[in-house]
């Protein structure tokens, strides 16, 4: 998956926003004011781009095992985040599934009338 790929992704979940707090260079896509996904500038000709995504402690250690492509999260909390390299050696699908399940990691960790406020109350 390529890095505008993910990009738009993660700005088609609902209440989504994206900003660059730390620097010009650095993407972070928000639901409720919390990072769910950190993109690196945007990668030149033939390189890889990669996005740093929350993830669950146990699953976030069996990706890590299973693709060559997914590492603890860099200059992130290693046990809540991974840093996926954006190489195309991670099926699309798996991609998107880890996009989903950050962004669900963190709408659920939302204060409730957050949630109800943004319309994800469940």
């Amino acid at each position: 998956m390529k890095w505008e790929t993910v990009r738009q992704y993660c700005l088609s979940k609902p209440q989504t926003q994206e900003d660059y707090p730390f620097d010009a260079e650095t993407l972070v896509i928000k639901v409720g004011g919390k990072m769910f996904a950190l993109l690196g500038s945007p990668p030149k000709e033939n390189a890889s781009g990669s996005v740093n995504l929350k993830c669950d402690p146990e699953w976030a250690l069996m990706l890590r095992d299973t693709y060559q492509a997914v590492t603890a999260g860099y200059h992130m909390n290693k046990r809540h985040w991974n840093t996926v390299i954006l190489d195309g050696s991670i099926p699309d699908e798996e991609v998107v599934e880890m996009i989903d399940h950050s962004y669900d990691l963190v709408v659920r960790g939302l204060p409730k009338r957050t949630r109800q406020d943004l319309g994800l109350a469940e």
